[in-house]
């Protein structure tokens, strides 16, 4: 990507968030209510991410992502940090690809102590594929003209003369 002087690059200070420093079997235990406790905030990046078609431009609605993200696990470790450690860690050792269904009692467990102390029902079969209308106050962007660039090679006139390939076929199961 060839960069110019008019192209704005964010500096380091406004990319700067905290991170959220955990495992993939933590992130895999919890995704499920995380999906549905952000769900707003989710739509609303890739709606802008698919809009503008810029990732520099999305930056604060990723920072609303992140900012969720790590109230959602904070109010499950005040809550159900027990529960949850014991799902996460089933999910982390009972299989090499991080499989739930060896893990259904603690799972059980964690999303009926999620239901009584978070009131965040684990979201049904399919939830996350059926087709919603997101609504946002973010402005449309404006529709800015395609850049067409001519083709940098011309075309093998049609007249031209074709020869056979020297050595035959590419294709090894092709013989002449």
């Amino acid at each position: 990507m060839v960069l110019t002087a008019d192209i704005h690059l964010p500096e380091e200070s406004e990319l700067t968030v905290p991170e959220i420093n955990l495992s993939t079997a933590t992130l895999r235990a919890g995704s499920f209510h995380l999906g549905k406790y952000c769900e707003h905030a989710n739509n609303e990046f890739m709606l802008c991410r698919f809009e503008e078609q810029d990732p520099r431009k999305c930056l604060n609605e990723g920072k609303v992502v992140t900012a969720c993200t790590m109230e959602f696990f904070q109010k499950v470790k005040r809550a159900c940090l027990d529960e949850f450690n014991q799902y996460a860690n089933c999910v982390d050792k009972s299989s090499g690809d991080y499989s739930f269904k060896f893990c259904r009692k603690t799972q059980g467990t964690y999303d009926k102590c999620m239901l009584e102390k978070l009131n965040l029902e684990r979201p049904g079969f399919g939830y996350f594929t059926e087709a919603r209308v997101h609504s946002t106050n973010r402005p449309k962007p404006l529709e800015e003209p395609k850049a067409v660039y001519p083709d940098a090679t011309p075309a093998i006139p049609e007249d031209a003369e074709k020869k056979p390939p020297r050595f035959g076929s590419r294709f090894y199961w092709i013989t002449e």
